[in-house]
């Protein structure tokens, strides 16, 4: 009898499991030294970060059953707060050293994302999804309206990432690895927190938050603290979308950003993290070449259409379809 027909299935599928992730590492890895500066920063470095942000969702709804329109708005927070506490091209910014504006960007991001889980944890459902689409609509003309602050609709440009010990990440390859880093910094941390204690009470209340306050958990605390996760992780998306654009205005946090994240979120599927950046790699190949398929104005017909195909065969999205798929494949073998 060889090894592998003693082993456990656990044990099988955990190397299955090992080999794919070292695969999908081996292939993110070397992607930037194959493919051109387009593909690098356009298609690869703006996957990673819309996944970025669409993975804060997709925690706080795949584990939290919280589905939050805010979390661009938290990702804007910190872009802004990057350009005001910065250097910006309009001369508007506090001049403060990259590491600082960051860390301060950062924590005021969690601030607003904690204070909007404040306000929407107490509801559910409907209610829930109305008062962060409020938030955001809020937020979007805040910034439009307020030109001492953030300088109105047109916003801040000339931001760019630091030059750090003589690397320059303005450089595609470099840009690329640092958000490489931060998307794979965001998805284990998720991955780890869904298995945690934490987030497996977060689940429990997800489920039956009757049973679970029964039990003795603090079902408003929990769901506070997830927004805060949620919103760090935005924040982290938010100023990688800032140094990827170069820029960022009230149009960056409009509603049709908005319901981006949302449909990246719920097309790549709300099971599993990487959900986020299936769907998110979709999202970007189509924007960048929808041009050759539709035009441009007819863009969102284009993505709307994708999102209701998927949702109809697979409400989990893209992940529910290719285990539907190969549970199919499975049944034939047998």
């Amino acid at each position: 009898m060889t090894m592998q027909a003693i082993q456990p299935p656990g044990v099988a599928n955990d190397r299955a499991i090992a080999v794919k992730y070292i695969l999908l590492i081996t292939f993110l890895l070397i992607y930037p030294w194959v493919a051109s500066p387009f593909w690098i920063v356009q298609i690869g470095a703006q996957t990673l970060v819309l996944g970025i942000i669409a993975l804060s969702l997709t925690f706080l709804a795949g584990y939290g059953g919280m589905v939050s329109f805010a979390q661009l708005s938290v990702a804007g927070c910190a872009g802004y707060m990057t350009a005001i506490l910065g250097f910006n091209s309009a001369n508007l910014g506090m001049g403060w050293h990259w590491g600082p504006a960051i860390l301060a960007a950062i924590a005021i991001a969690v601030i607003f994302g904690t204070i909007i889980g404040i306000l929407s944890v107490r509801t559910e459902g409907i209610y829930t999804i109305m008062i962060t689409l409020a938030i955001s609509v809020g937020f979007f003309y805040f910034v439009r309206q307020n030109y001492p602050i953030f300088n109105g609709w047109t916003g801040f440009s000339g931001l760019a990432p630091p030059v750090i010990a003589g690397l320059n990440l303005r450089d595609p390859i470099p840009f690329y690895y640092l958000c490489l880093v931060f998307a794979a910094l965001a998805y284990f941390a998720v991955v780890y927190m869904g298995r945690s204690t934490f987030g497996l009470a977060l689940q429990g209340i997800r489920d039956n938050d009757r049973r679970m306050r029964a039990l003795g958990f603090n079902v408003i605390a929990h769901r506070i603290f997830a927004y805060s996760i949620a919103a760090l992780i935005a924040s982290l998306g938010g100023i990688l979308m800032v140094w990827l654009n170069g820029r960022i205005s009230s149009g960056t946090v409009g509603v049709g950003p908005t319901i981006d994240i949302l449909i990246i979120s719920v097309v790549g599927g709300l099971g599993h993290p990487i959900g986020a950046f299936i769907g998110s790699i979709l999202f970007t190949l189509l924007e960048n070449f929808a041009v050759d398929l539709v035009a441009r104005e007819r863009f969102n017909m284009l993505i709307g259409a994708v999102f209701l195909i998927i949702v109809l065969f697979s409400p989990d999205g893209i992940l529910g379809l290719w285990q539907k798929v190969k549970e199919g494949l499975q049944k034939r073998t047998i």
